[in-house]
């Protein structure tokens, strides 16, 4: 496995600057920041991603301010509660995108939500104080507990609320297969502990976030 000193001189080579790769980058956000944020944004973002999977992230966008007035701003209390009154109407309602099965994980991820904001005192502190080093098993855990947040669903739900962590895009799993450190797509819990203790072996070498290391290996072959 090369250093990720060397990985970024490829990148460079690439794209002709360290400043070409870092163009647009968002830093991660601050554990203080995380546990900050109210459990309506964790949800809301979580709902986000889950419909933004396998659909046009655009149209999404373009009809969130009738998502939030939908979901009543996504607070855990109320969504948890959603009863079938709520349900149908949220499945004939044109300001939202009606899927049946993705409206019903907005009341199982209040749940989640409220359970873990219960036993961490916020849903952010339960995110905030997850330790960077087992990034994967947060992925892991939100599979486990959330509904719907599997795969890249959660990386991407856990970029969008400015979580330190990698996203295993074509091009990140292309730079770890040329590493030798997996030899496919990682879906067992095997091959996910190798990405992770890639992440974390050159995050302490390197000093860098997860986050800036998901960048430089995407751009060292996308």
């Amino acid at each position: 496995m090369r250093t990720l000193d060397d990985i970024l001189a490829i990148s460079v080579g690439r794209k002709g600057s360290v400043d070409a790769i870092f163009d647009g980058f968002t830093p991660a956000k601050s554990r203080a920041e995380l546990q900050a944020t109210p459990d309506d944004r964790w949800l809301a973002a979580m709902t986000r991603a889950i419909f933004n999977a396998g659909f046009n992230w655009k149209v999404v966008d373009a009809m969130w301010p009738g998502f939030e007035t939908a979901f009543k701003g996504f607070e855990p209390g109320p969504c948890s509660m959603m009863d079938d009154v709520w349900f149908d109407a949220l499945i004939t309602n044109t300001d939202i995108v009606r899927h049946g099965p993705k409206i019903r994980a907005v009341q199982e991820n209040a749940v989640f939500v409220r359970a873990e904001a219960e036993a961490h005192g916020s849903f952010g502190a339960f995110i905030g104080n997850w330790p960077v080093e087992d990034f994967a098993g947060l992925l892991a855990y939100l599979k486990t507990n959330g509904t719907r947040l599997g795969g890249t669903t959660g990386q991407y739900f856990l970029r969008f609320m400015g979580v330190d962590g990698y996203i295993l895009s074509r091009d990140v799993v292309a730079r770890l297969i040329a590493e030798s450190v997996i030899d496919k797509p990682p879906t067992s819990k095997g091959a996910m502990k190798a990405v992770q203790a890639a992440f974390t072996d050159w995050h302490q070498t390197s000093g860098r976030s997860l986050k800036e290391i998901s960048r430089i290996l995407a751009t060292s072959t996308g």
